[in-house]
């Protein structure tokens, strides 16, 4: 059978009035107390209760206890001690008075009451008892202590309404359920009792009173404070939970705000962190710290919406000087505490009028300025503030305070010294990487470069370098790793790229010598070697694929070392990885490169990409993204640029790569059949003759006259050496776009001509040397039949 609650409102005189002094509630205690019903009352002024009635008599603060003489509903006046709680807004409702006062009839208990036995009067620990009513029957000191009420005015309340708090609410179910189950429990509850200022955590131990027989006849209630061991706990919560929440990203800004975020509301209810700007001090931040001083905010965070507090938004600057907590406690190189009760803040109201303003609108009483520190370097200062919580800052908090600065101080420094790294090798490989592609007759080509978003830069790289003949050869690579490091590695490949390039070796020729390079490189490194021991193959690592494209053929030769395939988009076919040998990375030495020829109709778009963007998400494998790749290429789009904005916005997380990504593509242009000429040389050199006529006719006919008489003297010269000191057959071939006009000569000899000073009686010699002078750069290439020789006019100058 279940215990009917025992609660009576006839033992208690209760009331509620509102804030504009009605009465709102009236119980039946207070009927017997005064006399006048219910219905008489309520919707009234409480002030007419009152013997002398006084509009203005409502109490202030948050609890009030008073003897008031009041009206009897047959007129006489009664004398009673009444105990009056503010109950705050809630439920839509406004604030209101709770007022109670206990009735006649809880009179002493007698001396052999088992609840008076149980009252402990003289134990330091704050012990009440309730009877089987759940009110009060005895207190010893320490209650009445903690409660600033003496028993006999107590005596016959319920704990509710003694407490008069919602905390005294949930106390009292708990009294409930010990007095209905006989069961001893213990509730945790953080609340202020009665009159104290600030609130305590506290332990509450409740066991079930028995008789003689057995039979509960009531509650013992023990209060124990256990505020050191509850702020012990939140201050290790607090410390754990910083650990965890600073530090996520490597970006100094949201660390701040990180920083800020996890102090609301634990440790202030305003929080604002000022960093000291490094290109002030040359870089660095200062060894000493002087005042004044300019410091940028960072971040900023409060309990109230939008941070109404805030002078500064972040990003911006202000000047600090001596006074202000944030100068004091950096030049002081400690924490700094102050309050406005102590007069310590009058300097903050006074160097700032707006600050000030700030201080009094929202009634900031205390501040604690830490510096911001770590490796011996002063990065800036945080200063907490409080305006919401009434207590001061204690030395618990600066401790506090402290700790977690510190640690995020290491974050803080961490993500500056990655930004910077990370601005130092971006810088680098914008500077090595092509700031515009050259324009050529044989292909249009866009790229775009971005570096990771987590990890920073990285060694990719492109490029697009014109090749005698017209042709171009286009390259994207790839270095191991991140960093300065990778990118200085980049800028010596490609380096060595486009020298190699510049002697016209075949694509898989360039990548023997280039891995070649990579593993001299690694060796020279010497990354995790002993003292006097060579770096170990393999420590420098890169990828490449590189292309060579003829636009007079159409023809493309394409090698690759370790790197993805180019994607090949003809005319009126899906886009389709081109078929070219896989071949090693570089650096692991000694391994053959293969390359592939395939046939390009003009208007066909190779895509040469690194791997970042098809290994830029995790949540999707490479062979999705591949297929997003073909995708956005096939997307018809007239612009190359257009087109790399495309795969990017499609393979590329909101976020960034996870690896750097460059992206190269070219749209081949094939060179007329009519804007290039070709015979075949005979062996006599009396025939040279016939074949200048010739050439002289050609530039007749394509309307270049005004180089005529140079490409004569350059044509005599290149031919009669293949004659003279080459191997037949011999042939010629001019070409020529808007600006160049290129003469080639090849041979079946791999014997390559190099220039030299002849002598004053020497009869040859001067042929080359004459080259030189007239064309606008002149070379040679090896081919499988042999090798050719090539001189550039530029028909610029010949227009001017």
């Amino acid at each position: 059978m279940s215990r009917v609650y025992p609660f009576d409102d006839v033992s208690t005189a209760r009331a509620v009035i509102d804030d504009d002094g009605t009465l709102v509630e009236w119980n039946e205690g207070a009927s017997r107390l005064l006399g006048h019903p219910a219905e008489a009352v309520l919707g009234r002024p409480a002030a007419q209760l009152l013997a002398e009635e006084d509009p203005t008599a409502l109490p202030t603060g948050s609890r009030w206890d008073g003897t008031v003489a009041l009206r009897h509903r047959d007129g006489r006046t009664v004398p009673v001690w009444l105990l009056a709680h503010r109950r705050p807004p809630r439920d839509g409702h406004g604030g209101s008075w709770l007022v109670v006062t206990p009735l006649p009839g809880t009179e002493p208990p007698e001396e052999d009451d088992p609840l008076a036995a149980a009252g402990l009067i003289q134990s330091p620990c704050a012990v009440a008892v309730y009877d089987a009513r759940l009110r009060l029957r005895r207190m010893n000191d320490a209650m009445a202590e903690a409660i600033g009420l003496p028993e006999e005015r107590l005596r016959g309340l319920r704990l509710a309404e003694i407490g008069g708090k919602p905390q005294s609410e949930e106390l009292e179910q708990g009294l409930l359920q010990v007095l209905t189950t006989g069961s001893p429990m213990d509730l945790q509850t953080y609340a202020r009792i009665g009159a104290e200022d600030r609130a305590h955590a506290w332990l509450a131990r409740m066991a079930p009173v028995r008789d003689a027989q057995g039979r509960v006849r009531g509650v013992c209630l023990a209060m124990h404070d256990v505020t050191d061991n509850y702020r012990a706990r939140q201050r290790l919560q607090l410390v754990n939970e910083a650990s965890v929440r600073v530090g996520s990203t490597l970006d100094v800004t949201r660390t701040a705000q990180e920083l800020a975020e996890v102090c609301v509301p634990a440790l202030a209810d305003f929080v604002t962190i000022d960093l000291l700007d490094p290109q002030d001090y040359g870089g660095e931040p200062p060894a000493r710290i002087t005042a004044p001083l300019t410091l940028r905010r960072a971040a900023h965070h409060s309990v109230l919406p939008g941070v109404p507090e805030a002078v500064l938004k972040p990003g911006q600057t202000a000047d600090y000087p001596a006074g202000s907590p944030q100068a004091d406690s950096l030049t002081a190189g400690h924490t700094i505490i102050a309050s406005v009760a102590a007069g310590e803040m009058r300097s903050w109201l006074t160097w700032s009028s707006v600050r000030g303003a700030r201080v009094r609108r929202f009634g900031i009483h205390s501040s604690m300025s830490v510096p911001v520190r770590a490796r011996g370097l002063t990065l800036g200062v945080a200063l907490f503030t409080r305006h919401r919580r009434p207590d001061p800052y204690t030395a618990d908090d600066r401790l506090l305070a402290e700790e977690i600065t510190t640690r995020a101080a290491v974050c803080i420094d961490n993500a500056r010294r990655y930004s910077r790294e990370r601005e130092t090798a971006l810088a680098l490989q914008r500077s090595l990487l092509p700031r515009m592609l050259p324009r050529t007759a044989a292909l249009e080509a866009s790229s775009r470069y971005l570096p990771a978003a987590r990890t920073g830069v990285g060694g990719d790289w492109f490029d697009v370098i014109p090749l005698s003949g017209m042709r171009v050869a286009m390259v994207v690579g790839d270095v191991v790793g991140h960093g300065v490091e990778a990118s200085a590695t980049m800028g010596r490949l490609r380096t060595a790229v486009r020298t190699l390039a510049d002697i016209d070796l075949a694509p898989d020729e360039l990548l023997t010598h280039l891995d070649d390079l990579v593993v001299r490189l690694s060796e020279e490194s010497g990354a995790g070697a002993g003292p006097g021991e060579a770096g170990s193959p393999g420590e420098v690592g890169a990828t490449c694929v590189y292309a060579v494209y003829d636009p007079v053929s159409r023809r493309c030769t394409v090698a690759r070392a370790g790197h993805p395939p180019p994607v090949v988009l003809r005319p009126g076919v899906a886009p389709q990885a081109l078929d070219v040998p896989a071949g090693p990375p570089l650096g692991l030495g000694g391994l053959p490169f293969e390359s592939t020829e395939v046939e390009l109709p003009e208007g066909t778009v190779l895509a040469l990409y690194t791997d970042g963007l098809v290994w830029s998400s995790r949540e999707r494998d490479p062979e999705t993204s591949r297929e997003m790749l073909y995708e956005a290429l096939g997307t018809y789009s007239n612009s190359l640029d257009g087109t790399c904005d495309r795969v990017l916005r499609s393979l590329l997380p909101p976020g960034g790569s996870a690896d750097d990504v460059a992206l190269l593509l070219a749209r081949t242009q094939g060179l007329p059949a009519a804007q290039v000429a070709t015979w075949d040389i005979p062996a006599d050199p009396a025939l040279v003759g016939p074949i200048r006529k010739q050439v002289v006719e050609q530039l007749d006919a394509w309307g270049l006259s005004e180089v005529a008489f140079t490409a004569e003297l350059v044509v005599s010269e290149l031919v009669t050496n293949a004659i003279r000191y080459g191997s037949h057959p011999i042939r010629l071939r001019l070409i020529h776009d808007e600006t160049t006009l290129i003469c080639e000569v090849s041979d079946t000899s791999h014997t390559a001509p190099h220039l030299r000073r002849a002598k004053i009686f020497d009869e040859g010699g001067r042929g080359l040397l004459l080259v030189a002078q007239l064309t606008q750069r002149w070379g040679s290439r090896h081919t499988p039949e042999g090798k050719t020789i090539w001189a550039e006019l530029s028909l610029f100058e010949a227009d001017q």
